[in-house]
């Protein structure tokens, strides 16, 4: 029997209030996770403009699918925040909220008299988080910040690729949501700590792309600093493990990772190599990583002459570390998705059902939901500024006649 609640299916975010002021990835894939969960997040788009990810292909009926699902859960108001009457409104929208997440140039905020300082005048208690290239402090602080810049400086290009080619940027936007995922965490922990330990205080949250993405690599500074390496690249292989890499089968790709020595003496003795366990080449991982080149001319010719599911099939056996290379299609007929319930159906006004991802990670008591794809823009403007701000009709016919929302 499903005993389930409705308060223990809301999300364990429930009652939290965001005020969204930020575009593009990094503060919508933010704000996105934390309205996943049950949040309250009221995104704010400027009346004449909108959030670019608006315009981001592929394109359905002249709505963006990246929208759909970067804007889901959330609801949209149109506001001017560069004139009086639009900065007083913020100010309002902002007195009940726990945190505003924003993602101008730094220097913008404060230009238009709504920097932290002033926000907090209205809110004590606001967490406002701030999401930059750069961060707000230092030489390129006020530089365009967008992730192509960041995943270059962060390092990750740097050993991204093969040897013998050139470095090799991400093909998703990588800065971008490491910098959300961030951002999450850190307004969490400034919410514990107002909230829990009992300051009773907000503060602001300085997140920036570039550190977001440079700490994916944790032991990069020790690691230069004891001895001098900078890291290379290794196309498929690692630093650490071998073998590991992607081998071409009869009909597709396969990863594989056998570093583990139980796991390597079984590989070499399904590819018909028992001999290779006693080689001192591949003694142990450590050996067998400084000639990964040569193990690979054992592994391969026998990858490449059976079909992608005889080498996962033999492989398992073994309890090698093995997989297909999916792509999307592959992943939405996956059992294992599926059975994890990986994917949800959305009844979309624009695009009708629609599937897309669930949320993640999985919460025993308190799942959250994807309760509605991205809205259109000023959708929410009557429910936000009459339903909840509390303008009178007038006033709202006016603010939206005169351009501020």
């Amino acid at each position: 029997m499903n005993t389930t609640t409705d308060a223990e299916s809301a999300g364990p975010l429930d009652g939290l209030r965001i005020v969204d002021f930020s575009g593009m990835i990094a503060g919508g894939y933010a704000t996105m996770t934390l309205a996943d969960f049950g949040a309250d997040v009221v995104a704010v788009e400027h009346p004449d403009g909108h959030d670019p990810v608006r315009d981001w292909t592929p394109i359905e009926d002249g709505t963006s699918l990246w929208w759909k699902s970067l804007g889901r859960n959330k609801r949209c108001v149109t506001l001017d925040l560069k004139r009086d009457e639009g900065k007083a409104l913020a100010l309002e929208l902002l007195a009940d909220a726990d945190a505003v997440v924003e993602n101008f140039r730094p220097g913008t905020l404060e230009g238009w008299n709504l920097g932290p300082d002033r926000l907090r005048e209205a809110n004590e208690e606001l967490i406002v988080v701030r999401i930059s290239g750069y961060g707000q402090t230092g030489p390129k602080a006020e530089r365009p910040g967008f992730g192509t810049a960041a995943e270059a400086l962060s390092g990750f290009a740097h050993v991204n690729g093969f040897t013998d080619r050139e470095p090799l940027l991400p093909p998703i936007a990588l800065a971008d949501m490491a910098a959300g995922m961030t951002a999450v965490q850190a307004l969490l922990m400034a919410l514990f700590e107002r909230d829990v330990t009992g300051s009773g205080e907000g503060q602001v949250v300085d997140v920036s792309l570039l550190e977001s993405l440079f700490r994916f690599f944790p032991a990069a500074v020790t690691k230069y600093d004891r001895t001098g390496e900078t890291g290379e690249r290794l196309g498929n292989r690692h630093e650490n493990a071998a073998p590991r890499n992607v081998y071409e089968t009869a009909d597709g790709y396969v990863a594989l990772s056998a570093s583990q020595q139980s796991i390597f003496e079984n590989l070499a003795a399904i590819i018909g190599h028992p001999e290779l366990v006693a080689d001192p080449r591949f003694a142990d991982n450590a050996a067998r990583v400084e000639h990964a080149e040569e193990l690979d001319g054992y592994i391969a010719p026998w990858i490449a002459e059976r079909t992608t599911d005889e080498v996962l099939d033999e492989l398992r056996a073994g309890d090698a570390v093995v997989a297909p290379i999916y792509d999307i299609g592959d992943i939405l007929a996956d059992d294992h998705y599926q059975a994890r319930g990986a994917f949800v159906e959305v009844d979309d006004a624009d695009l009708g059902p629609t599937k897309t991802s669930a949320t993640f990670p999985r919460f025993s008591r308190t799942p959250g939901s994807v309760d509605g794809l991205g809205p259109r823009h000023g959708e929410h403007n009557r429910n936000v500024y009459v339903g909840e701000v509390g303008l009178d009709e007038e006033t709202f016919a006016d603010l939206r006649d005169s351009g501020v929302i």
